[in-house]
């Protein structure tokens, strides 16, 4: 009789077994990664954000409140294509999700400015990154 050589079926499904064990960790594992990175770059965008304003305060030297920067001025500090000045702040994409750095027109954080530029831009505060 002649001997036929291959795997058995045992050896086959233990193979399978360990693939699955190495995928059910491997996958959360990837997951949480994604997560964090995305988390990582929105505190690194608020970070340049804020950066940006406080070289332009710092450049203006502002004596009142009009003499602040503008959404667009900060936009245009950023010095990037990744980033635009909207009404509310400063706007940028992290893969589909469009986040936004918020800017406002008082120290306290409460009063959302509501243009790039004109009247009720000038940004007093920059806020933290909201989806």
């Amino acid at each position: 009789m002649k001997k036929i050589e291959g795997f058995t079926l045992i050896e086959l499904v233990i193979v399978i077994v360990i693939l699955g064990i190495l995928a059910a960790v491997a996958i959360p594992r990837y997951l949480d990664l994604s997560t964090e990175a995305t988390t990582a770059a929105k505190t690194g965008m608020e970070g340049v954000v804020k950066s940006a304003f406080a070289i332009e305060v710092a450049e203006k030297r502002p004596t009142q409140a009009t003499e602040y920067p503008t959404v667009t001025d900060l936009n245009t500090r950023l010095a990037t294509n990744d980033t635009t000045a909207v009404a509310s702040g400063i706007q940028f994409t992290i893969g589909t999700t469009t986040y936004t750095v918020p800017t406002y027109t008082d120290d306290a954080c409460t009063s959302a400015t509501t243009a790039t530029t004109g009247a009720g831009s000038n940004v007093l505060c920059v806020g933290t990154v909201i989806p």
